[in-house]
């Protein structure tokens, strides 16, 4: 074990599958259209994982393009986290799949489930693993198949959600640089504006549950639209303020994509020009735990993001939950 004091993002990678459901597409399966779904949500469309696929496939994808680029061999990662709530099984870990898959023969691995914050959750998690010289490299990924878990019946919702995958490997870095703060919070209160009601301890799966689709994604779009445009653009602040920084250093804003005009509230809220903000949920609606990290491979790949930017994750989701983190790129 070796004590580090700075830990930062060596590499990212992503995966998504190859099957792409246009808006034209849903128009066939529910009754809903192109332009409301574009206006209402910024999604043009979505990729659907195809039958027999499961998340550990598209972790593993992810987290093999991000080990590749460190120049990282597998055998080097002391831990694996999979941000996830779409595990391939309700145990083992899917994080445990994954690190067969990999061959990381000499780490541990644990999933976290906190919705659509997990990733920066995770990121968080890893980042205080190699601080307190416990770890030297740990692998970070989101990985979310949300089809296999949408009502394809309810118009509301089925239009919002994709597939994917986002990973990145996290170890030692200079001082002042990588991962310089973290806010994370919950609101308990709001459990069941988003959950998927059927499948746990409280209510197992049963024939009944099944056909009122309880074993699917519910949400209550208006309260968790209210409590998102209120909750990104306060922990990016908060964020920023326990670091001592302030609006005006951030170089790129990696949000969740979730809704265009949730991100649209953060920019106007935030004072920043639109194109500090990372935007690709046209391309593949909400992703949960993949979105900020699938977002910031491509904002990488751009050339968005380049070495001494300041950048800000920032998240939230079920539980409900918020996370955020700042930090000085590495590479």
């Amino acid at each position: 074990m070796c004590n580090h004091k700075n830990a930062g993002i060596l590499s990212v990678g992503s995966a998504v599958p190859d099957k792409v459901l246009s808006n034209a597409d849903l128009e066939k399966m529910v009754d809903t259209n192109d332009e409301w779904i574009r206006t209402m949500t910024g999604i043009s469309e979505r990729r659907i994982a195809s039958e027999g696929e499961a998340t550990s496939d598209y972790a593993t994808k992810a987290a093999k393009v991000a080990l590749d680029r460190a120049g990282i061999d597998p055998s080097e990662i002391d831990l694996i986290i999979v941000a996830t709530v779409t595990s391939d099984m309700q145990y083992p870990a899917t994080a445990s799949i994954v690190q067969n898959a990999l061959g990381c023969k000499n780490a541990a691995a644990f999933d976290l489930g906190a919705g659509c914050s997990g990733w920066v959750y995770s990121l968080a998690a890893a980042n205080s693993f190699i601080k307190s010289g416990m770890y030297n490299h740990v692998l970070v990924i989101g990985a979310d198949l949300l089809t296999r878990v949408t009502n394809w019946t309810d118009r509301t919702t089925c239009c919002l959600f994709g597939d994917g995958a986002g990973a990145a490997v996290v170890g030692p870095v200079g001082e002042g640089e990588g991962l310089l703060g973290f806010e994370l919070g919950s609101d308990g209160s709001g459990a069941n504006a988003l959950c998927i009601p059927a499948g746990g301890s409280r209510q197992p799966i049963t024939h009944e549950a099944i056909d009122a689709h309880m074993d699917k994604t519910h949400m209550e779009g208006r309260e968790v639209f209210k409590f998102a445009v209120k909750i990104q653009g306060e922990a990016t602040e908060r964020v920023l303020a326990k670091v001592g920084l302030t609006v005006s250093d951030i170089d790129m804003v990696i949000p969740h994509q979730a809704n265009i005009r949730i991100i649209d509230s953060a920019v106007q809220r935030l004072g920043l020009a639109q194109d500090k903000f990372f935007v690709n949920i046209h391309k593949y609606g909400n992703t949960s735990a993949a979105s900020i990290p699938l977002a910031l491979n491509e904002a990488v790949e751009e050339g968005k993001i380049k070495k001494g930017d300041t950048v800000v994750t920032v998240g939230f989701g079920a539980g409900l939950t918020w996370a955020s983190g700042v930090m000085k790129w590495v590479y």
